[in-house]
């Protein structure tokens, strides 16, 4: 009994200390979104058992080094409240790990979803002859009004997901890119680049990691809804 309970204690202060990391630290929540969105694109894309268990493998290794490094950050700061040399490079290696789980992360993400997503952009290639430049830029003009309007209802700072202007137009035309280009390599330049406007407006505090979510979200549904409305009326 007493090890059912001393079980029970230590699955507690686990899941509190998950509860933590996912509530305070911003990093934390940005590799859990993407975590969902990774898994998400494995069922959509069907893809067999062993490039699944590769992407766990991935996001494991990531939310894993995230929780480390915010042990180390808090057992340093507890430590060493003042500045010191030590508890600098403390901090850059614990936050290193985290990198480099990143990075192995990405280069799983590259591979497994190559395939499928340059299947995707091939077939959506095939019909574009109904586009013309004015309505495509029009399509981009209504999600930027959509975006507006969405950050005009929702202006109270209560809201959290507030859909972010720049990345719903960034990931608009990074879309558009996509659909257009019909060619894989130029889809990821594409979306290379919404990305990093992302990590910037992130880094400088511009818009909170759920307003630039929703915001890329927004961009790439209506710029898919706006296409396929095209295509089959």
């Amino acid at each position: 009994m007493k090890d059912i309970r001393k079980f029970r204690r230590s699955f507690r202060y686990a899941y509190e200390g998950l509860k933590y990391a996912l509530s305070t630290q911003q990093n934390m929540q940005f590799h859990f979104m993407v975590a969902f969105a990774a898994l998400l694109l494995a069922i959509v894309f069907e893809l067999p058992k062993t490039e699944i268990l590769f992407v766990l493998l991935a996001v494991t290794l990531v939310v894993v080094c995230e929780l480390i490094n915010t042990a180390v950050e808090k057992a340093v700061d507890l430590a060493m409240p003042d500045r010191h040399p030590l508890a600098k490079i403390a901090k850059d290696v614990a936050a290193a790990a985290v990198l480099v789980s990143a990075v192995f992360a990405a280069i799983v993400g590259m591979i497994v979803f190559y395939e499928p997503i340059d299947r995707l952009v091939r077939q959506a290639g095939t019909a574009q002859s109904e586009l013309t430049p004015g309505l495509i830029w029009t399509l981009v003009a209504l999600v930027a009004i959509m975006a507006i309007a969405a950050q005009t209802r929702f202006s109270a700072r209560r809201y959290l997901f507030r859909p972010s202007l720049l990345t719903a137009v960034s990931f608009a035309l990074s879309t558009w890119i996509a659909l257009l280009a019909s060619k894989t390599l130029v889809a990821l330049i594409g979306y290379c680049l919404s990305v990093q406007l992302t990590f910037v407006l992130y880094e400088k505090k511009e818009r909170q990691l759920p307003s630039l979510a929703v915001g890329a979200a927004v961009g790439v549904a209506m710029t898919l809804l706006a296409y396929y409305a095209v295509q089959y009326w």
